[in-house]
């Protein structure tokens, strides 16, 4: 009797028992079933799908609209040729033209404080360093026991003059002053040069041309830099 009352007891607690058990169950199974209608609904929605197609296209031409403008952009950075050191140096090429050449009539001296105005700073520093003075001292020694020949005379009194020029001279280098004595110095030489060359024909001859391309590109140069 007491085996059939604990059986007894037993099902009726598993009869109670199985009502919540499908209460607790059904709720889930219906929210599931939501979420999977829902996600269906929305992985297959085509207005979706071509929206998102177009997001992605409008930015990958966006990008690539960056990169070419950046691409172009670097052609603006280029470094100009025309930069005062290579205008110095355009000056010293000429002006060492001119003190070597022999096709002109001009008065060659004028070219000596033209080199010292328009030379570069490393040359006008190497000039007044050690370097410089063990090159005029030398210079000096040999001027004593052998003849300089005449195209060596101007180079030489050129490295004298810088290396004994004082700091209130040396300093109008760069300067407005400085312009506009060295644009005096090179319009007066082209002056001469092609005044006693007695025809712009002849200034450009075989014998002369060296010296009147020199002529004009100390001229320039001399321009450029009072701009």
């Amino acid at each position: 009797m007491a085996s059939l009352c604990l059986s007894s007891s037993r099902i009726v607690s598993l009869h109670h028992h199985k009502p919540c058990l499908s209460l607790k169950f059904r709720p889930r199974i219906s929210n599931l079933s939501g979420l999977s209608h829902s996600a269906s609904a929305v992985s297959f929605n085509p207005l979706r799908l071509s929206s998102d197609r177009q997001r992605t296209a409008s930015s990958v031409s966006a990008k690539v609209e960056k990169r070419r403008k950046r691409g172009s952009s670097v052609v603006c950075y280029a470094t100009p040729m025309l930069s005062v050191h290579n205008l110095q140096w355009i000056s010293t090429i000429s002006c060492v033209a001119l003190m070597l050449t022999r096709g002109t009539g001009i008065h060659k001296s004028f070219v000596v404080p033209l080199f010292a105005l328009q030379a570069p700073m490393g040359i006008v520093s190497w000039m007044k360093g050690e370097y410089g003075i063990w090159a005029a001292f030398l210079a000096l020694l040999t001027r004593l026991f052998f003849p300089f020949p005449g195209e060596l005379e101007l180079p030489f009194i050129a490295l004298l003059l810088v290396i004994v020029a004082p700091y209130q001279v040396m300093s109008i280098r760069g300067k407005q002053e400085g312009a506009i004595l060295s644009l005096a110095i090179s319009c007066f030489l082209a002056f001469q040069h092609f005044s006693r060359a007695g025809s712009l024909q002849k200034a450009f001859d075989q014998n002369s041309v060296l010296a009147t391309v020199a002529i004009i590109g100390v001229t320039v140069v001399s321009i450029l830099f009072l701009i």
